[in-house]
């Protein structure tokens, strides 16, 4: 895709650096691992790249605890390795997003250790500090996604700091003016290195109530584990005051401003935000990216979630992004049904074969909104079980043996299936290497037609080839469980796309009458006004015979 509207529609990569390929050597993946496989990620089909963090960082939360913002941390490369990799993905035709952490540092950045030093000085209220309770205690209620309070005592300082994560991650406070040119600061000089945009790492955690009012409970029937795992009491909260403040707003479109001055000759720098929000997900992600001045496209955590996403599931869902999308469809959603902070889906959702991945990657892509694939989904891989005396991520160390973490999908992509540790690293791997993906190894899928692999290189440039299912208007048809339909529509292009999602054969009448289109890989058939659907199973028909 190109012109200033490239991101709309775009399938992004998501490439978790430390597990997709080690060029040095030492067990880690890095910038030139990255570089040596991106024309892997360009033969798939896929618009872009989102690049993990790869900043200087003790490492505590492996690279989402950001020491030095605009230095590459030597575990990863250097300047010019970061510098090859961008001319690279460029000249294979992929965008470079970063994942941009904003929200808070490391315990370590030099900011936070001016700013505990004392009460006084230029950065003495970069972070979110408070004084205890007269009785010692928290300043409020307000919990940790990493479990526990919000709030760590500073022995120096003699106050508390905010951490909505961990503990070595002080929150920065972005009441603070300078805290904002700061940040912004730091987008600019990745946008002057030539990055196409940034996944903004928990966008909707900016802000806070300065007032530090305590959270309201969250009624038992309302809590879901959308954001955090529900062994985690942070579910239990209404986070009407520690997030998703109203402040958040002016600041993204600070945010667009400066990304818009970089913009010209078709080279629109675009912006991909995280919102991790249970109760108001989908509002939050229509706010955030209605109109031209804020964000450009946002995720939620709907199909992230732990339960399979059942026919009436996926309806709701697209309802619910279709009532809250504003006049004309304004706002842009990004769909994703993987990603580093998540178990894989078909493990999460329990999709036993191969047929059933398919079509929920073919649902997947036919949504209207951006794509974001995770590394290895487009072979299928499932969650990697490790054994306690493996785990690195302090996540599942904390809430071991009730949620595992989620060094599961963080493991070694495997790219030989008989070469050293599948052809990651020549050395023993950062994470052990689960022995049941060397199966599902890339150069084992390049040779079979049949493959996962080839099924979502298919769907990839069959949605290229259409360019309603990319970017067009979505309109739910009437269809019963287990089949989902709708119509995909640009200019003069229709495409009804159906999908069961069953074990079963379906047979329905078919909204509009299509003429199937080739290429997908799917068996679906509409004869006589009658759509047939073979077991998870997908069709694709355009308006016209002379679209098919």
């Amino acid at each position: 895709m190109s012109g200033d509207d490239w991101w709309r529609g775009a399938v992004i990569y998501e490439i978790y650096v430390r597990s997709f390929q080690d060029g040095d050597g030492n067990g880690i993946g890095d910038l030139s691992g990255v570089r040596a496989r991106l024309p892997h990620v360009a033969e798939l089909g896929a618009d872009a790249v989102w690049l993990t963090p790869f900043y200087r960082s003790p490492m505590k939360d492996f690279g989402y605890d950001v020491s030095g913002f605009t230095e590459v941390d030597p575990m990863f490369g250097t300047d010019a390795d970061f510098d090859a990799l961008v001319e690279e993905a460029h000249g294979l035709g992929l965008k470079v997003i970063i994942d941009l952490v904003l929200s808070h540092t490391s315990d370590q950045h030099p900011w936070f250790v001016e700013s505990r030093s004392g009460r006084e000085g230029p950065r003495a209220d970069w972070y979110v500090w408070a004084d205890a309770k007269p009785d010692g205690t928290a300043p409020n209620n307000w919990l940790s996604i990493f479990g526990g309070p919000a709030w760590e005592w500073d022995t120096t300082r003699q106050q508390y700091y905010m951490h909505n994560f961990l503990a070595a991650q002080p929150d920065l406070n972005f009441h603070c003016a300078q805290v904002q040119e700061a940040v912004l600061g730091v987008a600019r000089h990745w946008l002057e290195r030539g990055v196409d945009g940034f996944r903004l790492d928990t966008v909707n955690f900016y802000f806070h109530d300065p007032a530090l009012t305590d959270n309201p409970v969250l009624a038992p029937s309302k809590r879901n584990a959308n954001t955090a795992p529900s062994e985690n009491p942070y579910n239990w909260q209404d986070h009407l005051h520690d997030k998703t403040r109203p402040e958040n707003l002016e600041f993204l479109r600070r945010l667009r401003a400066l990304l818009d001055e970089f913009g010209g000759e078709g080279r629109m720098r675009a912006t991909l935000g995280e919102v991790g929000e249970s109760q108001r997900g989908k509002q939050v992600m229509a706010d955030y990216t209605a109109g031209a001045d804020k964000l450009h496209m946002c995720y939620d955590f709907d199909f992230l979630a732990p339960d399979l996403p059942d026919a009436a599931r996926v309806k709701e869902v697209i309802a619910g992004v279709q009532a809250v999308a504003g006049a004309g469809g304004g706002s842009w959603p990004c769909w994703a049904f993987s990603n580093h902070d998540t178990v894989r889906h078909p493990s999460r959702w329990k999709l036993d074969e191969p047929e059933q991945v398919r079509v929920m990657a073919a649902l997947l892509l036919s949504l209207r909104g951006s794509v974001c694939l995770y590394q290895g989904e487009e072979l299928g891989l499932t969650e990697a079980h490790l054994a306690y005396e493996d785990i690195r991520d302090p996540y599942g160390l904390r809430l071991w043996p009730q949620f595992k973490g989620r060094d599961g999908c963080r493991t070694p992509m495997p790219w030989a299936h008989d070469a050293p540790h599948a052809g990651f690293s020549d050395a023993k791997p950062w994470l052990p290497l689960a022995p049941e993906h060397v199966a599902h190894a890339v150069d084992v899928q390049e040779g079979d037609p049949a493959s996962t692999l080839h099924a979502y290189r298919r769907l990839l440039a069959f949605r290229r080839a259409h360019p309603a299912l990319a970017r067009g208007a979505l309109e739910l048809e009437e269809a019963p469980d287990p089949v989902v339909a709708f119509t995909r529509s640009t200019g003069n292009s229709r495409i009804l796309c159906a999908f069961n999602l069953s074990n079963q054969t379906r047979a329905l009448r078919a909204p509009w009458a299509a003429h199937g289109l080739n290429g997908h890989g799917f068996s679906g058939r509409l004869i006589d006004g009658s759509l047939r659907l073979g077991p998870w199973d997908a069709y694709f028909g355009a308006e016209a015979p002379e679209a098919a």
